[in-house]
């Protein structure tokens, strides 16, 4: 193990061994990576019975790292999940105006995650959350070249052309964004529906270009990103990702099928029942390259049980059956001009 000077000392253009203690301290699920700076500088971590107070330090897994005087727990192993964004929720584990945040609202039974990339406040639709921040910065990244596809409803006049154009990328007050796909679906009076593909991600994108071309967002859908599709994943649902897709996409080791302790559910306001899921309809917004139903999110993941809120108190838990139609035939033998009943 080296010291806290490992990083000043190592030769130049050597790498340090292992990785920066703070992201150590995330992977185990203890606090976000800055949180773990601000721990050791607080004097709370020690490295094989030493403290540190800087964490500009790598360790590896022979080191002993202990915080608070407890030992760090085992790395947990990398997972993704599906969720499926409410509008009125913010993305982040600190909000200086207090608002709802989904990471207050998920199951109880989730560990510590962070989101790849973020939405707004008024953005529905999917949102990948994960339990390692490397996994998160990867997918974040343009140069994975995934594609993020978006359905947008705009208020304003779609010219068709201009919407072609932005193929070429655009400048808006001397930001530069690169090729976007962008089609008109319909038109619904004074409103539209489009579908937006980028690969960028910038902050507000879709919002800033659609003011350009003189149109209003006024509501905002993801729909996917890269192989991971919203599908059909209720508004507050939460999905775990099986393994094998994560090896296949993400290139992970140690890619297996789908196991028991995977799980889905919703959030907390919306308190999970055993009751199984119904095979509804096909998602009205369902990606339009997929053929097979069902095929909703990611190749080769398997669709694990989904679990539906409770009835809220006055609603009955059961379905209010339909009224018999009464029967109105006359009375004694019909005459020959009334048809009967068949």
């Amino acid at each position: 193990m080296s010291d806290n000077n490992q990083d000043k000392t190592a030769p130049k253009g050597e790498r340090p061994k292992g990785e920066r203690i703070a992201k150590v301290m995330a992977r185990a699920g203890l606090c976000s990576r800055r949180d773990a700076e601000r721990w050791v500088e607080a004097g709370r971590v020690k490295v094989n019975g030493k403290l540190v107070t800087s964490p500009a330090l790598n360790v590896t897994d022979a080191d002993a790292v202990e915080v608070d005087e407890k030992p760090l727990p085992d790395r947990e192993v990398s997972k993704l999940w599906r969720y499926h964004k409410p509008v009125g929720l913010v993305v982040s584990h600190r909000d200086e105006k207090f608002r709802r945040s989904v990471f207050e609202e998920l199951p109880d039974w989730m560990p510590r995650v962070v989101s790849v990339g973020r939405l707004d406040i008024n953005t529905e639709g999917l949102l990948l959350l994960t339990n390692d921040g490397g996994i998160a910065r990867k997918l974040e990244l343009p140069a994975t070249g995934w594609v993020r596809r978006y359905r947008v409803r705009v208020f304003g006049s779609v010219n068709e052309e201009a919407l072609a154009k932005l193929k070429d990328g655009v400048t808006i007050d001397g930001i530069r964004y690169g090729a976007i796909e962008a089609t008109l679906d319909r038109r619904q009076g004074r409103n539209a529906w489009l579908t937006f593909s980028i690969t960028e991600g910038k902050n507000r994108e879709i919002k800033v270009i659609c003011e350009y071309l003189n149109l209003q967002v006024n509501r905002l859908i993801r729909l996917s990103y890269g192989p991971f599709q919203l599908g059909d994943l209720r508004e507050g649902a939460v999905e775990e990702i099986s393994s094998r897709v994560l090896a296949e996409h993400l290139g992970l080791e140690g890619g297996q099928a789908k196991s028991s302790s995977e799980k889905s559910g919703f959030a907390k306001r919306r308190e999970k029942t055993s009751r199984p899921a119904s095979r509804g309809k096909q998602a009205r917004f369902n990606n339009k390259g997929n053929k097979n139903k069902g095929d909703n999110f990611a190749k080769g993941a398997t669709k694990p049980k989904k679990y539906y809120p409770e009835k809220s108190e006055g609603e009955t838990s059961e379905r209010p059956q339909s009224r018999k139609p009464t029967s109105h035939k006359p009375k004694g033998k019909p005459s020959a001009h009334r048809r009967r009943d068949t």
